[in-house]
């Protein structure tokens, strides 16, 4: 299985691994190599992923644990906050998870946030892994120690930094999601492109019918870039202190639109909307050529995201980028791109340059 790996240095000389997989059958393994046997195990998921998979990994895990449960909630971004937190807090308890316990996030972003933040503040902290299963998860969220939940309106405003003991990725499972949410992921893949690779971004946008028909080969090649890209600036940036920031390209304007559509928008068509945002501001400052900005948009277009966003107000969307959790002293950290390739932090966007910028992602 070695090479199927990917270290991701934690602190210090301790890494972790990213496994990528053509099913489940290597999970027990896995959790085997990272010293992890003979725990108690508590699978997370919920409950669109649940029918799907949730028997396979518990049956894989038996082979390394002779106590597994799970703990199933309801899917959707709505759920993702300090209610469902208690109730698995209330699981975990009841089940009398200790401190040695592990638990497994099986599913997208949403599980695998709220499973981190439930692994990081149990207890004080108890170990997790991640099992994305989805595109966006397994390019973006499962990567780096990112964990919290939303907290009433405001996205991911609750949460910690804790590293997950491995993340271990069944690339099969894509064949089971909708179109909209592999164009999710897809939004994130080329938010990857747009921050430091070029010719990645130029790469995906020249094979999209190969990788819209699932090509394994394919899949497999782009979303190890993806982890290497992020692993790299992870590793140089844990904790969000400078470079880890230019990950949020394209989140100023997306979280905005997000929350001020309820959750009814998913995160990567969002963040889709927001890169269309942040390449004309970064046009209208005659960093990107007009052709530049088109690449970008047609890119964007081809993977079936959504390009603009009906029924809001630019007033309402500035207001609403001014309570991101991305606010430095008054002043919000916005990712500019220098070329497709080279993006950058800027604190000096003002509200007039962001307010050209949100109108033209306005249908």
């Amino acid at each position: 299985m070695a090479e199927q790996k990917l270290l991701v240095k934690r602190e210090g000389d301790f890494h972790y691994p990213i496994y990528f997989e053509k099913d489940f059958s290597g999970l027990a393994q896995a959790v085997r190599e990272e010293g992890l046997s003979g725990h108690k195990i508590c699978v997370v998921t919920d409950s669109h992923v649940e029918p799907l998979y949730l028997k396979s990994v518990m049956d894989s895990l038996q082979e390394v644990s002779s106590q597994i449960f799970s703990f199933v909630f309801e899917a959707g971004e709505k759920n993702k906050n300090l209610d469902t937190v208690q109730e698995l807090y209330r699981s975990l308890i009841e089940h009398e998870m200790d401190r040695k316990g592990l638990l497994v996030a099986l599913g997208g972003g949403v599980v695998g946030d709220l499973t981190g933040f439930g692994a990081a503040t149990y207890l004080r902290g108890i170990d997790f892994i991640q099992v994305p299963t989805t595109l966006l998860s397994q390019v973006d969220s499962s990567v780096g120690g990112k964990t919290g939940v939303d907290f009433q309106q405001y996205k991911n405003m609750v949460g910690a930094f804790h590293q997950p003991r491995l993340v271990y990725m069944n690339l099969s499972a894509l064949n089971t999601l909708p179109q909209k949410e592999f164009a999710c992921g897809m939004g994130e893949i080329l938010k990857t492109g747009l921050i430091c690779d070029g010719e990645f971004f130029r790469f995906i946008c020249a094979n999209q019918k190969t990788i819209q028909e699932l090509d394994y080969t394919l899949l497999s090649q782009m979303i190890r870039r993806c982890c290497e890209i992020k692993a790299g600036v992870v590793e140089r940036d844990p904790k969000e202190q400078g470079e880890r920031a230019l990950l949020n390209l394209g989140h100023t304007v997306g979280h905005a639109v997000e929350k001020l559509k309820n959750f009814q928008l998913l995160h990567g068509q969002c963040v889709g909307i927001g890169l269309i945002a942040a390449a004309y501001l970064s046009m209208q400052r005659g960093l990107l050529t007009q052709e530049e900005y088109n690449e970008i948009r047609n890119g964007c277009e081809a993977f079936h995201l959504p390009l603009t966003v009906d029924s809001l107000k630019a007033e309402e969307i500035l207001a609403a980028t001014k309570k991101d959790k991305k606010m430095e002293a008054g002043h919000i950290k916005f990712i500019l791109m220098d070329g497709i390739g080279k993006s950058f932090i800027d604190k000096t966007v003002t509200d007039m340059e962001l307010l050209s910028a949100i109108r033209e992602i306005l249908s």
